[in-house]
């Protein structure tokens, strides 16, 4: 069996819906592009402020602008040691962005504790990150007046995974166990998967009683929820009744 820092472990990815190109972020190979008529993948970035990509994980695109943002969740520890970056407390993830027109990577904020899925906001002007060791997600601003700042947008019932935006303002943000339970208190008979954050940081909604393990992505569309999990060999359709 060939180990997966050998072949790869994509962990993000997204559509340019422009150009058709698929960005993709593997955890060990680096930030991938595939054509829109598709093909083998062109490693477009390896590093960013001479520091190598060490475990790419979540991405997102800006559909104005065509720039990437995605995050590198670790410079110590790889994927296959993710464990140790939440139990060590490690923060030296990154949140990066790549220009396609310049194809340059530019290291937006360093230092950060388990940067994990990202969402672009609809008008570019921030993003949102999930933070998983903290169980919380942050608003990065990345343009207008406001650059440069960071809040906490919403504190969550687990550890965050992949986040997506719900068309409404909101997010889709995927969980898996909480931290309770990561030190031994009873697990619940229904544990919540997913959740989805309002425009202003409430938690709306939530998903549980489903027959995933765990869920590591959700995304919205027309109404209907798509359920992915590193677990299944396939994907979940939830439709509205």
């Amino acid at each position: 069996m060939v180990p997966e820092n050998v072949c790869g472990r994509p962990l993000g990815l997204q559509f340019h819906h422009k150009t058709g190109d698929l960005y993709v972020a593997d955890a060990y190979l680096g930030l991938l592009r595939v054509p829109a008529r598709g093909g083998l993948a062109e490693v477009v970035a390896t590093e960013a402020g001479g520091v190598p990509f060490n475990f790419l994980n979540g991405l997102d695109v800006d559909q104005n602008t065509g720039d990437v943002y995605f995050t590198d969740s670790s410079t110590s520890y790889q994927r296959s040691e993710y464990l140790l970056v939440v139990a060590l407390g490690d923060e030296t993830g990154r949140l990066l962005r790549y220009d396609p027109r310049t194809r340059r990577v530019a290291v937006l904020h360093d230092n950060l504790s388990y940067p994990n899925g990202v969402a672009v906001a609809a008008d570019g002007s921030h993003v949102v990150v999930s933070h998983t060791a903290l169980s919380e997600l942050r608003r990065y601003w990345v343009r207008g007046p406001r650059a440069g700042e960071n809040e906490t947008l919403a504190e969550l019932p687990g550890y965050p995974d992949n986040v997506r935006s719900d068309g409404r303002g909101g997010y889709w943000v995927a969980l898996s166990h909480g931290p309770d339970d990561a030190i031994g208190a009873a697990v619940d008979a229904a544990p919540t998967l997913a959740v989805r954050v309002g425009r202003g940081g409430a938690v709306e909604e939530a998903l549980d009683g489903l027959s995933f393990a765990t869920v590591s992505e959700v995304g919205e569309r027309n109404g209907t929820l798509w359920v992915g999990s590193v677990d299944t060999p396939y994907a979940g359709e939830l439709s509205p009744l």
